[in-house]
């Protein structure tokens, strides 16, 4: 006797993503906002406008759900791209102009991501190691920046290491987080400073 093949719906499929989407977007916008340690899965249910035990079939625990706001801010970042295109540049200036409207869009567009996971570091025992893999492909993006920027220029005003040191100062989550979240500056203001400042100092 054949056994019977369980029938998966596309629409029901559909559905399914359609809730994990809407609870991973309700989650960062809760651990960003609150801190990871304040946050309860009934939290997140409600602001998904599911149950807790659709929250659990659907993504998991908390902790899985931070991991998975993490994978999916890495997957969204774009960084190969990105950096393709800056590598193809010859003008040190543009180079720099270009690199700081490319990670401000960055940073905004994961800002969610990276609250979330700063405001989890007290909280989750492996928030440092969820951090490091969130910033990892970035900071390894700005290296490739700084190798290619120091051909461009003839006498580099800093060593290959501490150019990336330098970009990863400047562009690095941190540096638009304080200029940003710190001191109240706008995204555009934040732009132009450290564009500016890194054809300063480089260039």
């Amino acid at each position: 006797m054949a056994t019977k093949r369980a029938y998966a719906s596309p629409l029901r499929q559909q559905a399914a993503a359609r809730t994990r989407e809407q609870i991973l977007k309700c989650a960062a916008e809760l651990f960003a906002g609150r801190g990871y340690g304040r946050v309860t899965v009934a939290d997140i249910a409600a602001a998904a406008g599911v149950s807790p035990k659709t929250v659990f079939a659907s993504v998991g625990s908390k902790s899985d759900i931070l991991d998975r706001i993490v994978d999916q801010g890495v997957t969204a970042s774009g960084h190969e791209e990105a950096v393709a295109r800056l590598l193809a540049l010859t003008d040190p200036r543009e180079l720099l102009r270009k690199l700081a409207a490319a990670t401000r869009h960055g940073n905004e567009g994961q800002f969610l991501v990276h609250e979330a996971i700063r405001k989890a570091l007290p909280a989750h025992e492996q928030a440092e190691e969820l951090w490091e893999r969130a910033t990892a492909e970035y900071r390894r993006a700005l290296c490739d920046v700084a190798a290619h920027l120091d051909t461009l220029t003839a006498r580099p005003s800093a060593s290959g290491e501490e150019t990336a040191d330098l970009l990863w100062f400047w562009f690095g989550p941190s540096g638009w987080r304080s200029l940003v979240v710190e001191n109240g500056w706008s995204w555009e203001r934040a732009e132009r400073f450290l564009s500016g400042t890194a054809i300063a100092t480089l260039c």
